[in-house]
C-alpha cells in the first residue's frame, strides 16, 4: 500500500466523520437539548 493512498483514505475517513458531527449536531432531534444547554450560562442559582 503506498503512503498516498494511505493518507487519502485517512483524509476522506475523516471528512466523513466531520460530516457526520455537522449531521449530528444540526439535527432536529438534538436542538432542545443544544437550546436548553445554551441557557445553562444565564441560570440564576437559588
Amino acid at each position: 500500500m503506498d503512503i498516498n493512498l494511505l493518507r487519502s483514505v485517512v483524509t476522506v475517513l475523516t471528512f466523513a466523520i466531520f460530516m457526520g458531527i455537522v449531521w449530528w449536531a444540526m439535527s432536529r432531534r438534538n436542538q432542545a437539548h443544544f437550546d436548553e444547554a445554551a441557557q445553562l450560562p444565564f441560570r440564576q442559582d437559588d
